[in-house]
């Protein structure tokens, strides 16, 4: 899925989210659905806050392992030169939190390179999953 790099893209990609989740099998208000709502929420916010380049949208992309029974977020944005690094705000910090949350809830996550444009790709894996 593609949206466009503003708040209102970002808001518009938790939703979509959290609803295939639901037609998937993961209803709404279940942990897995949730979990993985937050996750695609704070990346989608930081592809937007952090990512940006004007004229560029970020990309979603959801998948569900059946098998596996776990669920992987990934947002892909064009700004290749700044990574995200996983700090610890200061108490008082009014932002800085996205990733620790994601580090917190996600099974795993981490940032790869996207192979056929510029930027990166930050994914995130939740699983297996309660509601299965």
């Amino acid at each position: 899925m593609r949206f466009t790099a503003t708040p209102r893209g970002a808001r518009l990609a938790r939703r979509l989210v959290s609803h295939y989740l639901h037609e998937w099998g993961h209803p709404y208000n279940s942990p897995a659905n949730d979990t993985a709502a937050l996750i695609a929420a704070e990346l989608a916010a930081n592809a937007v806050r952090h990512g940006r380049v004007p004229g560029r949208d970020f990309r979603l992309r959801l998948v569900i392992d059946t098998v596996a029974t776990t669920i992987r977020i990934e947002v892909s944005d064009t700004r290749t030169e700044r990574m995200p690094t996983l700090t610890t705000p200061a108490p008082d910090a009014e932002a800085g939190r996205g990733l620790v949350l994601v580090a917190a809830l996600a099974t795993h996550w981490g940032t790869t390179p996207r192979p056929s444009a510029p930027g990166k790709t930050v994914w995130a894996e939740i699983g297996p999953c309660p509601d299965r």
